[in-house]
């Protein structure tokens, strides 16, 4: 299946939550959550029939897709290795998306979303270790670097998200310099950095029929 590249305010409305896939504008009024905060289409309105367990599994794994912007095969190989790690599933799958490069520029402030984000890194504007990364599913480690190439430090777009971009909305997992826009990675991130309202017992139950 091809990637969704419809308005993202109607995922948004469709899982009923605000999911944060436009980044500032998600913060203020024009926010389509917020103004019209009930499912798209004709009956909208009217409101969901109680869904079934499936469909609530169905629904979640959907949701956490949405919020990292990846697809179907994609996610069932990082839940694979989730299973094949030592601890809880639901926890160890969380943690390997956060560790994707473009959500930790995301969660490092050098990019407004999670898809800008993934578009720097498809781009080549982003250094890990001094070398160029273009690939956004690649999982960072701990004592790496990740930096913007030179010429991209006056981007706009990046100054603008590191100025929007609260120092205190900055996960402790990671450490921000704002002077030479360049981030490292302190340790990995634990359930507890997660934020996002994800319930990943449901994914794991998805799976585990």
């Amino acid at each position: 299946m091809a990637r969704y590249v419809g308005p993202k305010c109607k995922i948004c409305r469709r899982e009923t939550e605000k999911l944060f896939l436009r980044g500032s504008r998600c913060y203020t009024d024009k926010c389509a959550f917020t103004r019209r905060g009930y499912p798209p289409g004709t009956h909208g309105r009217v409101g969901r029939r109680k869904l079934t367990s499936y469909a609530t599994q169905l629904r979640e794994k959907q949701k956490v897709k949405a919020i990292y912007g990846i697809l179907e095969q994609q996610f069932r190989i990082t839940y694979a290795l989730a299973t094949r790690m030592p601890g809880n599933t639901g926890e160890n799958l969380l943690v390997l998306l956060e560790r994707r490069l473009d959500s930790v520029i995301y969660q490092l402030g050098m990019a407004s979303s999670r898809t800008q984000a993934r578009q720097l890194v498809r781009h080549g504007h982003i250094l890990v270790n001094g070398k160029k990364v273009n690939i956004p599913s690649c999982l960072v480690k701990i004592g790496q670097e990740i930096k913007l190439i030179e010429k991209q430090k006056k981007n706009p777009a990046v100054l603008r998200a590191l100025e929007e971009r609260d120092l205190e909305r900055i996960t402790g997992w990671l450490k921000l310099d704002r002077e030479s826009i360049s981030g490292s990675v302190l340790r990995y991130p634990k359930r507890d950095d997660i934020t996002m309202p994800i319930q990943e017992s449901l994914i794991v139950e998805f799976y585990s029929k």
